[in-house]
């Protein structure tokens, strides 16, 4: 057993002196480069195909390293195996065949950002697609970053307005908070997504939108919309579509998250759309698949949770000492089925700070934006909720989901009393309320008035079909009556008994307006 154990040690210092010998070779060669030389590390590629390729010889590369392959091509170092190294490629592997050359860049992926990026649309390797020419940075930055320390953090104390009077009575958001929208495929994600950019016009909140695996025409079209409401000066919009590498689809919101982190350090609120994360965990797969990393649930790798924690948890509000901006997160998931308890959505809804729910039983009974309240929260949001709000739709949530609970229970026909029927009643005009056109943004005085208006009862006596026009002028006769009201909402003030009164008796006297004017027509038609 001694022999055994000497002769161990023995082949032991034999091999580290053998490695020393090698390093001071090595060293000594480093040395003897005359000044003006560049050394680098080169490999060579053993396979290529399906958006990774398989590298050996670099023995010195770090895990997310970038690497260059013949034609300017780049790919991320992602596996680093014994015998190889898996790479994610960045760009099209037609060009690159087995055997060809490999180099280290010694850097990560980075992105530029800067101010010259506003009203910008790039795609993932910061390459410009709106023929607007070269795109003018202030730096570069690496894609994944740390997310900020708890002690560089600060609570989230504003409200960022979505312009929707469902999610801002009901479901508010706050600056610096994560609110993940999720519903089936085609029922308004983005549409959600779209009023809210929409609104922050004046705001002084700049919007980045990320696009992952979306088809073209549709982002084609986001992007138009945007430009015809002016949003495009506040936005920059990064595309990886769905027919471009996996690797672009999986940096994407990465890359995007730098840019918006930039306009946060600089001390501008922002907001950023991802849209969609359920693609991005798709493209995540294909490459992990394609890597030999093992499947789990689902066939997601075990490491899906942290792929979307660290980029989510790099949305935050941050302490005036460190800029005192703040980054708001949007994500966007979609379901099957209705099915939030799968895998992608559970991770998700356990990372944000709340969630928009879509049903499509809504959408198809055209209550739109088909929000459903009731599995919809905001774990944020109402710290930050204007005290206007707080006033006026304190009981809504619950009286509205009392409501529908009282809705369902009558359709199998049961005989209701007087006051089930004028809850019911009265609930159905709630939710006509809360339904809103796209593209139609409201302003907060203009959803407190029309909340106001129906809580107090104002609408019990008119029909359903005719309450958008009834809503219409209510809103148009607080601001033109009400502006020092209005101003005193808009400034977070607490609305006074004698404001809500004034209120209310603006909008009946406008209603009853109205009725009278629809009398009066009805006579000169019935006389003539």
């Amino acid at each position: 057993m001694d022999k055994r154990k000497a002769n161990d040690n023995s082949l032991s210092g034999s091999l580290l002196e053998a490695l020393d010998s090698a390093d001071r070779i090595v060293q000594k060669t480093l040395d003897e480069v005359p000044p003006g030389l560049q050394v680098e590390e080169i490999g060579k590629v053993t396979s290529i195909g399906s958006g990774i390729a398989r590298v050996s010889g670099l023995a010195g590369v770090q895990v997310d390293e970038l690497l260059e392959f013949s034609g300017g091509i780049t790919g991320i170092a992602f596996n680093l195996d014994p015998q190889e190294i898996g790479v994610i490629m960045l760009g099209g592997s037609e060009q690159i065949a087995s055997g060809d050359r490999v180099r280290r860049t010694g850097r990560v992926v980075d992105i530029p950002v800067g101010n010259g990026l506003l009203g910008r649309v790039i795609d993932a390797a910061a390459v410009p697609l709106d023929n607007f020419g070269p795109v003018s940075f202030s730096e570069r930055r690496p894609v994944e970053r740390e997310a900020p320390p708890i002690m560089a953090r600060s609570p989230v104390t504003e409200p960022l307005q979505t312009g929707l009077k469902v999610v801002d009575a009901l479901i508010p958001v706050g600056r610096g908070q994560r609110e993940l929208i999720l519903g089936d495929r085609q029922i308004g994600k983005t549409a959600i997504a779209l009023d809210t950019i929409i609104n922050q016009a004046d705001k002084d909140v700049i919007c980045v939108y990320c696009s992952i695996g979306q088809m073209g025409a549709d982002v084609a079209k986001f992007i138009a919309q945007l430009r015809e409401y002016g949003a495009m000066e506040y936005s920059t919009i990064l595309v990886a579509s769905g027919d471009g590498p996996p690797g672009l689809r999986f940096i994407a919101p990465y890359a995007a998250t730098t840019i918006a982190e930039y306009f946060m350090e600089q001390g501008h609120d922002v907001l950023i759309v991802y849209d969609d994360l359920t693609l991005h965990a798709r493209a995540y797969r294909e490459l992990s698949l394609l890597l030999e990393r093992p499947p789990g649930r689902e066939a997601y790798p075990g490491d899906i949770f942290y792929l979307h924690s660290r980029l989510l948890e790099r949305s935050t509000h941050l302490r005036e000492e460190y800029g005192g901006g703040s980054l708001t997160a949007m994500p966007i998931i979609e379901t099957q089925a209705q099915n939030i308890s799968a895998y992608i959505p559970t991770n998700l809804i356990s990372i944000t700070d709340g969630q928009i729910y879509l049903s499509p039983e809504l959408f198809q009974r055209n209550h739109l934006p088909a929000i459903d309240v009731g599995k919809s929260v905001s774990r944020v949001g109402g710290k930050t909720q204007l005290p206007a709000y707080r006033t006026v739709t304190g009981d809504l949530r619950l009286s509205y989901a009392q409501f529908e609970e009282l809705e369902m229970f009558a359709r199998f026909g049961t005989r209701l009393d007087e006051k089930t029927r004028n809850t019911i009643e009265r609930g159905r005009r709630v939710r006509k309320v809360l339904n809103q056109p796209e593209l139609q943004p409201m302003t907060i005085p203009e959803q407190i008035a029309v909340l106001l208006a129906v809580t107090e009862g104002l609408f019990d006596n008119l029909e359903v079909e005719k309450i958008p026009e009834a809503e219409e002028k209510v809103r148009k006769a607080v601001l033109e009556g009400l502006s020092e009201i209005c101003e005193k909402i808009e400034d977070g003030e607490e609305l006074s008994d004698q404001d809500q009164a004034a209120i209310v008796e603006t909008a009946r006297s406008a209603l009853e307006q109205e009725t009278e004017d629809q009398q009066e027509k009805a006579e000169q038609a019935g006389e003539e």
